[in-house]
């Protein structure tokens, strides 16, 4: 799976079934070479400009389900 084909997908929490946002990027353990955590930016809306979120980043233990359409996580 290519890191584009992530980007897609929407990013839902499964404690309160919100859309956490969208990948924008990932961070990669220098050693090992795997996934430590998803990058998001947060989702946008109208009063965005107001209120501007810092990214957030979803440990990669923290994604329940990679589905066709949508990654699945539990942040609490």
């Amino acid at each position: 799976m290519l890191l584009s084909d992530l980007q897609r997908k929407d990013i839902v929490n499964v404690i309160d079934g919100r859309n956490v946002g969208n990948i924008i990027d990932v961070k990669v353990d220098d050693a090992t070479g795997m996934i430590v955590s998803l990058v998001i930016e947060p989702n946008k809306s109208f009063f965005s400009f107001l209120n501007r979120g810092d990214d957030t980043e979803v440990p990669w233990k923290s994604i329940t389900k990679i589905g066709e359409d949508v990654i699945l996580v539990k942040l609490g």
